[in-house]
C-alpha cells in the first residue's frame, strides 16, 4: 500500500480533513475575488467584419450569439490540412453536452466552437464524433490570428498567452515562432445591441480549469447572474460612463 494514502484513525482523518477544508475555503474566497476582478476587466469593441462558414452557410460575429447577450468561443485546434481534430480539444468537446448548453442558454449565453479547418472537414469530423453543438470555420478570415490561436510569423506577429515572441523565447518557448501552429483557447464576448465586445480570453493551462456551466459563466463579463447587481466599475461613474448592459 506504499502508493496509497496512510491508514489512520477516524479522529486523525477528521483533523486532517478540517485542515484541508480551511485551505479549500481560502481558495474559494480567492477564486471569488479573482472572478470579480475578471468581470471588471475593460473590453474592446470588435470592429472587424468577420465572416464564418457554418452548416447553413455564411454567418457573422453577431449571428454567433443566436440572439443572446454573451458568447463563449472554444478555439478548437484543427489545421486546414488535418483530417481529424486535435485529440485534447476533442476530449474537451466530448463534454459539451446538451445539458451544459441549456444551462448556459438559461443565463443568456451561447457557446460555439471555431476552427480554421474548412466547414466540410468540420462537418465530417463532427458527425464522426456524434456532436450537436454549433461549430464554425474561420477559414479565409484573420479571426484565429487576431485571437492568437493560430501562430504564424509570416501572417501576423506571434503572441501567445499574452507574451510576445521575445518573451516566449526567454521562457524557452521559441518553437512557437517556427512555422505555423494551432493552439487552444477560449474567448468571451458581450453583445450590446448590434455592437460586439471582446471581454476575456484564456490560453495554455488555464483552459484545463473548465468544468460545468458555472465555470464557463465565471469567465464572462456578467458572471453567474445569480443577482443583477453590477460590480462597481462596470457601469459606475468611477470607471467612466458606460452603457447599462442589464437591459
Amino acid at each position: 500500500m506504499s502508493n496509497l494514502p496512510d491508514v489512520v484513525s477516524r479522529d486523525q482523518w477528521l483533523a486532517a480533513r478540517r485542515q484541508l477544508l480551511a485551505e479549500e475555503k481560502a481558495l474559494t474566497r480567492a477564486r471569488d475575488q479573482l472572478n470579480m476582478k475578471r468581470r471588471l476587466l475593460p473590453m474592446v469593441k470588435i470592429d472587424k467584419d468577420y465572416v464564418f462558414q457554418g452548416h447553413d452557410g455564411e454567418v457573422r460575429m453577431i449571428d454567433l450569439f443566436d440572439g443572446r447577450r454573451q458568447l463563449i468561443v472554444q478555439h478548437f485546434m484543427f489545421d486546414p490540412g488535418w483530417e481529424d481534430g486535435c485529440p485534447s480539444c476533442t476530449a474537451a468537446s466530448d463534454e459539451l453536452s446538451s445539458g451544459l448548453l441549456a444551462h448556459l442558454h438559461a443565463r443568456d449565453t451561447s457557446l460555439v466552437v471555431i476552427s480554421r479547418a474548412p466547414i466540410e472537414t468540420i462537418e465530417r469530423y463532427k458527425a464522426k464524433r456524434g456532436w450537436a453543438f454549433p461549430w464554425y470555420s474561420s477559414n479565409g478570415s484573420t479571426f484565429n490570428y487576431d485571437f492568437h490561436v493560430t501562430l504564424d510569423s509570416s501572417v501576423a506577429p506571434v503572441e501567445y498567452n499574452f507574451r510576445t515572441m521575445p518573451e516566449l523565447e526567454q521562457a524557452g518557448m521559441s518553437w512557437l515562432g517556427e512555422g505555423s501552429s494551432e493552439q487552444p483557447g477560449y474567448s468571451m464576448f458581450l453583445r450590446h445591441g448590434d455592437e460586439v465586445f471582446h471581454t476575456y480570453s484564456m490560453y495554455a493551462r488555464g483552459t484545463e480549469m473548465l468544468g460545468g456551466s458555472y465555470y464557463f459563466l465565471d469567465l464572462t463579463a456578467l458572471g453567474r447572474q445569480e443577482d443583477w447587481e453590477e460590480p462597481k466599475g462596470r457601469s459606475g461613474s468611477s470607471r467612466g460612463a458606460k452603457p447599462d448592459f442589464r437591459e
